[in-house]
Parts: C-alpha cells; structure tokens; sequence
C-alpha cells in the first residue's frame, strides 16, 4: 500500500522500528500524559504506550513533513490495524479481552480491528482526520476487509454521567443482532439507562467524542454493553462498521489516482 500526501502531510504504514516506536511515544503523550491513563513502570520510563499487539499489527501514521524528516518529531497521527492473519499468531483480538466478538469472527472475508487512534494535539484538524481516513480506507480496499470494529472510549469512568451518551448509543445505533458483540459477563455495563424519549438525540451526538461521532457517520454500529476502563480511565464502547460505507465514498478517488500513477 502506497503512502498518500496532502501538502505537508502524509499517511502510509509505518516502514521501520523508529517509526513505530515514533508513533509509541504519541499514545503516551496523548493516552498517559494528556488523558491520564495509568501507565505501567516500564511505560513510564521509556515514555511510551506497547503491549504485546504491537509487533503483530500495521501501524498507519500521518507524517507533517514540515517538521523534518526524524519520526519523533513527524509523527503526528497513528492507528493500529489488525487483521485476522496476525490474530493467528497472537490467539485473538485486543477486543476480545472487553467483548464476545464471535459473531464478527465468523463472518466469512477479511475483518479489521482498529485501535489506538490518537493525534498530536497541534494536529486535531480536519485535513489530519482526512488523510488519516483516506489511509484507512486505501487499506480496506487494498485488502478487501469486509467489516472493521474495535473499543472506542468515553472520557472518565463516571456511568451517571455518561447515563445520555451511552443510552443515546443503545437506542438508536445498536448493532443488528446477527453480528452484535457483547460485552463479556464479568465486565457488562448496561448501556439501557435513560428512556429513548428523554434523550436530547441532536445535543448527544454533538457532544460525543470525535471518533465514535466519526464512526457513526459512516454508518456504524454500537456493541451491547460498555466496559469501564481502569488503566485508560475510559468507558469503553465496541463500535462495528461494514467498509463498504467506507470505500464507496473513496473508490473512485483510489481508481483515479492509480489509473494517474501506476500503482498496485
């Protein structure tokens, strides 16, 4: 998969352990440092965010080449991409350990589990957000993933406060039972909280974060149950999409760029 460029900015697969270790160093920052998540001493003397997905993953970054050339400094953007080929080798996905992701295990085709999406404060921008989707989708189309899922947070652990968001979530984006996940037993939190017709839906879906409000524009999907937390300080959602909402909008982008270019 080719990287793309937009000005200064550029999304492609991390292509070293500099640049890895690069984008690392980014979700401590934002995770740790900004959010306060509880990092483990290791994390905390290396500044950086890793667990055990990491060399088993594509990592996608957006580069600002304004800053130079050295990913410490470039780096700006990051998401981890994990198809079920690299699952194989670690025995299942970082979801799993939150959600009963059966259903969407065994949908026939190529399936994706995003996470660790993070963007340098500087960054939080539209033109970021867009290459960082234009990379995801070139991704999906290069490697025909049917259906794309994974943990997306609300801030803070407090469930009365978060009683709108999540109800809004249930009653009117919950998944189609036939690949819901749901979240595990010993970690169900109930997202039925607040009556449909008490929810202020245009106010709601405002004020929820940048990533599920994206995920929901392309038509996604919300698992059963959220799952708090501790380490990250988050209440976790499982958030499903199926990619052709996503690659109809870009097909014919990618189709005119390689009939340009050449490319594979």
């Amino acid at each position: 998969m080719d990287g793309l460029r937009a000005g200064d900015l550029e999304v492609r697969l991390a292509q070293s352990k500099g640049e890895i270790v690069a984008s690392q160093k980014l979700r401590y920052r934002v995770f740790y440092e900004e959010m306060a998540a509880h990092p483990t001493a290791q994390m905390a003397r290396e500044k950086r965010d890793f667990d055990g997905f990491d060399p088993l993953c594509d990592h996608l970054l957006v580069f600002d080449h304004s800053r130079g050339d050295d990913p410490r400094d470039s780096v700006v953007g990051t998401y981890r991409l994990i198809r079920r080929v690299a699952v194989a080798r670690h025995g299942g996905f970082y979801t799993a350990d939150e959600y009963d992701i059966d259903k969407i295990a065994a949908l026939d085709g190529e399936i994706l589990e995003l996470g660790r999406s993070c963007v340098g404060r500087d960054h939080r921008t539209r033109p970021t957000m867009q290459i960082m989707w234009r990379g995801i989708s070139a991704y999906v189309y290069h490697y025909d993933i049917q259906m794309m899922f994974g943990c997306a947070s609300l801030p803070g652990t407090d469930i009365d406060t978060l009683a709108e968001p999540l109800s809004y979530l249930h009653h009117f984006h919950l998944a189609p039972e036939m690949y819901r996940p749901r979240a595990l037993s010993s970690r169900y939190v109930s997202m039925d909280l607040m009556p449909a017709d008490a929810i202020d839906k245009r106010a709601t879906l405002s004020s929820l974060p940048p990533l599920i409000k994206g995920y929901l524009r392309l038509g996604g999907f919300i698992g059963d149950g959220a799952v708090i937390d501790e380490q990250f300080n988050t209440t976790d959602v499982c958030v499903l999409v199926k990619t052709d909402l996503v690659t109809e909008k870009y097909l014919r982008h990618f189709e005119r760029t390689n009939h340009h270019t050449g490319a594979n």
